[in-house]
């Protein structure tokens, strides 16, 4: 690899530049954030999914009071109170949009926030129903965000049962057509293929693994049982299993009414030579290119199998390649990128965005990337964002983005600083003379800020 370029390093695979964080300067630096304690989460705290279920069985309890009591004062009152537990989960969930990009400008280690941000989209889950449709950030808080510097199996095993994926992908409505609930009871909603299809599909081997419908249906058999409760979180019904063992990949698991299997299955998928190549090709990706140097996807794949899947591993070999670092074909910024550069790059106060109400989130922040076409965890579907420059360079997107960078800034930062600093402090020393000179030319700070943050230099990592 060629000399360390830090400026280069923080806008690639960090956060962007920022006038009171200086960037990383050593790719030792950018793991030991991933590993080192975690000060963003403490500073910018955002709720995990075990104390948000407290919230759901509240509900769930409060909606049993009121069809027992129908038509009574007291129906009506827990009527209300639920309402109030509906409505402060919404504004908790912008809030934690506000959080998430505090975290982007304010951390020392953007590589760590980065990659929240990418597993949290490689595994992207949301809850069907109810306070579950509010429950992402805290699913991503608990399921994902410890596990990121760890074994891809934990991280795998983590996401994949957690309640928020068990709902996104209707697992808990999965029974097998043996199981005992079916055969003593009588009821069943029958087999669901849907998380057995992601696994496979999608967190693991990847669209075209080598896998058959036959592999998605054991697979299915094999998952039945998995489900969670409000208060207790993940749970394991043995009266929903389907009997017997279950073959996935022309490995026999066998049947035990537990968990167990379920692990063991998953941990196998983590380590395959397949499931290797296709995070690390999502890894280069990401970071470098829509199309990455084959000889990169080689070096990652090589060390994630000779380490098991140890994604600190992986991420070293990222990071070591020359390939990850050259210029060509970087990828554009996707909305969420764009404007948590740019908060980090203006240095946007903490208590701009803390003491913002939900209608003024959604104005400057929330519906400004919608229109860019990214609704904050608002997936299209189980495979999360697109990576492709072309699904963000549409006319509605660039109109977006450019709406924004004209006024979005002056919004979270009043006291705007002086265009001619701002080219510095965004670009750093790389920043193109016509860049220099539209910031000095605008007629206004805010056309100016807006100018610099449309300019390719910018949208571009």
């Amino acid at each position: 690899m060629r000399a360390f370029e830090p400026e280069f390093a923080e806008m690639r695979f960090g956060c962007g530049l920022s006038p009171v964080i200086a960037p990383a300067t050593s790719v030792e630096a950018m793991l030991a954030g991933i590993s080192g304690p975690d000060a963003m989460a403490r500073r910018f705290p955002i709720e995990r999914f075990d104390s948000f279920g407290a919230r759901i069985a509240e509900t769930n309890a409060l909606r049993r009071l009121i069809r027992a009591n129908k038509g009574t004062p007291e129906a009506e009152a827990a009527d209300r109170q639920r309402k109030d537990i509906k409505n402060q989960a919404r504004f908790d969930m912008i809030h934690w949009l506000g959080q998430s990009m505090l975290r982007r400008t304010y951390t020392e280690a953007g590589f760590h926030e980065r990659l929240v941000y990418f597993w949290g989209d490689h595994f992207a889950a949301r809850g069907k129903g109810g306070l579950l449709k509010s429950a992402t950030s805290p699913y991503i808080e608990e399921a994902v965000r410890p596990f990121v510097g760890g074994r891809f199996a934990d991280l795998l095993i983590s996401a994949v049962t957690h309640p928020v994926m068990l709902s996104f992908l209707d697992q808990d409505q999965s029974m097998g057509a043996g199981s005992k609930r079916v055969m003593t009871a009588g009821k069943g909603g029958g087999l669901n293929e849907n998380l057995a299809r992601e696994v496979l599909e999608l967190h693991t081997l990847g669209v075209g693994g080598p896998y058959t419908q036959t592999d998605v249906r054991e697979l299915a058999e094999l998952f039945t049982g998995l489900s969670f409760k409000p208060l207790q979180g993940r749970v394991f019904r043995k009266n929903y299993v389907e009997p017997g063992a279950e073959t996935v990949l022309g490995k026999t698991y066998a049947d035990t009414l537990t968990i167990k299997p379920v692990h063991a299955v998953l941990e196998d998928l983590a380590i395959h030579p397949i499931t290797a190549r296709h995070l690390s090709w999502k890894l280069a990706v990401h970071f470098v290119s829509d199309t990455p140097d084959p000889a990169l996807i080689d070096h990652v794949t090589a060390r994630y199998i000779a380490t098991g899947g140890d994604l600190m591993q992986v991420y070293a070999a990222l990071l070591e390649h020359p390939a990850a670092w050259t210029r060509e074909g970087a990828n554009i910024k996707p909305p969420v990128d764009f404007v948590g550069s740019a908060m980090r790059a203006l240095a946007v106060d903490p208590v701009m965005m803390t003491e913002m109400t939900e209608k003024q989130m959604r104005n400057v922040v929330l519906t400004p990337m919608a229109i860019m076409g990214q609704t904050w965890q608002a997936f299209s579907g189980p495979d999360g964002w697109p990576e492709e420059d072309d699904a963000w360079l549409t006319p509605q997107g660039l109109s977006g983005r450019v709406r924004w960078a004209m006024a979005g800034p002056q919004k979270l930062c009043p006291d705007l600083p002086d265009p001619r600093a701002f080219v510095d402090t965004a670009l750093g020393a790389s920043a193109p003379e016509p860049v220099k000179f539209a910031a000095k030319a605008a007629e206004s700070k805010a056309e100016a800020i807006g100018l610099v943050l449309m300019s390719p230099a910018f949208q571009r990592r």
